[in-house]
């Protein structure tokens, strides 16, 4: 499900919930669908619980998990999205795009590569 890498300087939380939006993004994970218990995500990625918590809870604070007590954690609507979260991904996309224009990409390839994600083909 979730590869960590040792050698990323990033903390291992933040590869958890990384590679857990992916999923979710991507629809790996359905909408609704339960994720793995806190313990046995620990458990099979060889880390610490809280680790997989933090994680947890900062997926929920974006929009992507919700959590019911007693019940787990299930992916949520994408609806639900933090504007912030939302506001940060235009301003990554603004800068790539304008690297992408700047090295000559041609605007109808990436208005192409955009469609092709709306279609929910790989590109």
């Amino acid at each position: 499900m979730l590869n960590l890498d040792y050698r990323d300087a990033r903390p291992l939380y933040e590869q958890v919930k990384d590679g857990l939006r992916r999923l979710i993004v991507t629809g790996a994970i359905q909408e609704g669908e339960k994720l793995p218990s806190v313990r046995s995500m620990a458990s099979a990625l060889a880390i610490n619980p809280n680790t997989i918590q933090r994680a947890y809870e900062a997926l929920e604070a974006e929009g992507y998990i919700s959590s019911e007590p007693g019940k787990g954690s299930f992916a949520a609507a994408n609806n639900g999205v933090d504007t912030g979260r939302r506001e940060e991904l235009f301003q990554r996309f603004d800068q790539t795009a304008s690297e992408l224009l700047f090295l000559g990409v041609p605007l109808e390839t990436l208005l192409t590569r955009v469609r092709a994600l709306e279609g929910g083909d790989q590109v």
